[in-house]
């Protein structure tokens, strides 16, 4: 998402934020609008399944509704809804019928021989997000990434969904996990090495 637009959807997001705050719930259904599309996205991606995503959309605006009163911080209102989101998942995932009976390790996704941690010899494709807009659109292309992403664990999955799609700060993203930054930024390193090796291969014309 270009820098302006991204800026400008935060905007939107806190105003809304405080409208609610102040109490004009007619701000809900514009609220509902900024977040539905992208909570079921992020609930898609970790879920995996259409069904699931969908009520956990619905179950973190509900929450998000019923508990509004305990944002301190209408600034940080992205952070605080993909937290409810995350343990709309993390629920979701533990009673669903579609949950995997194992998953898989990060080193079975690393490609042979890479490191996984910054400064280190890194794969040759450049970083995933910042391949040229016109490739990410194309949609092939599209499903090998989201399916490279699918394929994470949910420890380096939810980072990467947080830091690289919604764009959370590493800050942001280490409240939402419980877990420090340093764990985050090693975890979004892992994560983008895996994804990179995927789309490195699909590139090179190795599809599996």
């Amino acid at each position: 998402m270009p820098a302006g637009s991204a800026s400008l959807q935060k905007e939107t997001e806190i105003t809304l934020a405080r409208e609610l705050a102040a109490g004009n719930l007619e701000a809900f259904d514009r609220f509902v609008e900024a977040f539905h599309a992208r909570l079921f996205q992020y609930a898609l991606m970790v879920c995996g399944h259409r069904e699931d995503a969908e009520e956990v959309a619905q179950e973190t605006l509900l929450k998000v509704f019923e508990n509004f009163d305990q944002l301190r911080q209408p600034e940080r209102v992205r952070a605080w809804v993909f937290r409810i989101a995350r343990n709309a998942c993390l629920m979701k995932r533990r009673r669903s019928v579609f949950a995997p009976a194992q998953e898989l390790s990060l080193d079975e996704l690393l490609p042979t021989g890479s490191p996984a941690h910054d400064g280190e010899r890194k794969l040759e494709i450049a970083d995933w997000s910042r391949l040229p807009d016109a490739e990410l659109l194309r949609s092939e292309l599209r499903t090998v990434l989201e399916q490279a992403i699918q394929s994470l664990p949910d420890i380096y999955k939810t980072v990467l969904l947080l830091r690289d799609v919604e764009e959370l700060s590493t800050e942001e993203a280490a409240e939402i996990l419980d877990v420090s930054q340093d764990v985050v930024k090693t975890r979004l390193h892992r994560a983008r090495l895996a994804v990179r090796q995927k789309l490195d291969a699909y590139l090179r014309g190795e599809r599996n």
